[in-house]
């Protein structure tokens, strides 16, 4: 008797962080397919289960403002792994459910990770029905991803939708730096008498270096955050001071509070990503200088002087950018320099990185670099470009 209870108290005690499933009330323009791949559900167990949870056709049409349940189970996490929360013994699996989870904190799904109190979110294919998917060797497991389509709400709503074009940056992580921020807008320049703000073309520009870095298969975070700024397809951008440091805190007004804030968010994800084996992790800060209207002054690069990584990144930068100006600008010359400097972020951050200004926001012809759309674009691109090359 006393073993059967033993044995009772053990089955219950496996299953007791089990919740319900996530419920999601339907919004306009949601179909099925919609808010399955929003919240990167796109494989056929978790379209089979959407019908079975809420005995449906695959016909039938979602509701505006009705609740539905999610293929995803909900469990309060128990504070010492996934395994254990769950009920299930398979480390590979529990890592794919954790993969999951922060894909979707990254991309704004899911408000809070389970390591920061949120709950733990398990998605049905990866429970029920992972051995099918386990079992496909890597090279096809490989393949598989590419083409699919991850959201990233954090990118705005036109261009949240991200396809995987390959995997030529798979286990890389790359945290992004936009400079200021929050209180602290950086320098101020004006441009058709409007007030411009570096850390808003700083900020596009890293959005747009992420998405392009993501599509190769990389993961990328986004250590300045702005919750509804996107990426803007426009050449005067608004300034305003909403922007936080990852994942949620609010940015000081003090400078060095500021970079130290900055530098433990980056410490602590190098951490985590190292425990778990990853071995190519990279910083990239993106400013725009100040100097007087009359000076022009071409990209140019920094790197921390005993960083030989550091310096071949910037190198590596600096030689793909001055060979796109030599490319679509014959003629004109590119002045671009690299140089190793002291600064707080390069020095105190544990994975090395490069430090980049883009113009001088304060010179007419330097601000057509970032307010012309295309030219961010560009910028994004050749960085991305040299970012593959290493």
């Amino acid at each position: 008797m006393y073993m059967k209870t033993v044995v009772l108290y053990i089955l219950l005690a496996q299953f007791s962080f089990a919740q319900n499933w996530l419920q999601i009330k339907a919004k306009s323009g949601d179909t099925r397919i919609v808010l399955l791949k929003k919240y990167q559900l796109t494989d056929q167990c978790s379209k089979d289960q959407f019908l079975a949870l809420n005995k449906m056709k695959s016909n039938d049409f979602l509701i505006k403002g009705k609740s539905y349940k999610m293929p995803v189970k909900v469990y309060s996490y128990n504070g010492k792994s996934i395994r254990t929360t769950i009920g299930i013994s398979n480390y590979d699996q529990a890592k794919a459910i954790q993969n999951w989870n922060e894909s979707v904190v990254s991309g704004g799904i899911k408000l809070k990770g389970y390591l920061k109190g949120g709950d733990l979110w398990a998605p049905y294919y990866l429970v029920k029905c992972y051995e099918k998917y386990a079992n496909l060797s890597n090279k096809s497991a490989h393949r598989s991803n590419v083409g699919l389509t991850v959201q990233h709400k954090i990118l705005g709503v036109n261009h949240q939708d991200v396809k995987i074009a390959s995997h030529k940056l798979k286990g890389r992580v790359y945290y992004l730096v936009s400079g200021h921020g929050g209180p602290d807008p950086g320098a101020v320049g004006k441009c058709q008498n409007k007030s411009i703000c570096e850390d808003e073309y700083a900020y596009d520009v890293v959005l747009r270096l992420g998405k392009t870095l993501i599509e190769q298969g990389a993961t990328v975070y986004y250590i300045v955050k702005d919750p509804n700024d996107g990426i803007r397809d426009v050449s005067l951008l608004k300034c305003d001071k909403d922007e936080v440091t990852y994942p949620n805190k609010k940015i000081p007004v003090n400078q060095v509070k500021r970079l130290n804030q900055r530098v433990e968010s980056i410490n602590a994800l190098y951490k985590k990503h190292k425990k778990n084996g990853v071995t190519y992790q990279r910083m990239i800060v993106i400013h725009i200088d100040s100097r007087s209207e009359g000076s022009r002054i071409d990209m140019f690069f920094y790197h921390y002087g005993k960083s030989n990584t550091g310096k071949k990144m910037a190198n590596t930068l600096y030689s793909t950018v001055k060979s796109k100006y030599d490319l679509y600008q014959k003629g004109r010359g590119y002045k671009g320099t690299v140089k190793a400097r002291n600064l707080h972020m390069l020095r105190k951050s544990i994975p090395s990185g490069v430090y980049i200004e883009l113009g001088n926001i304060q010179n007419p012809n330097d601000q057509k670099r970032f307010t012309v759309v295309d030219n961010r674009k560009a910028m994004a691109k050749w960085f991305a470009e040299a970012l593959m090359k290493l």
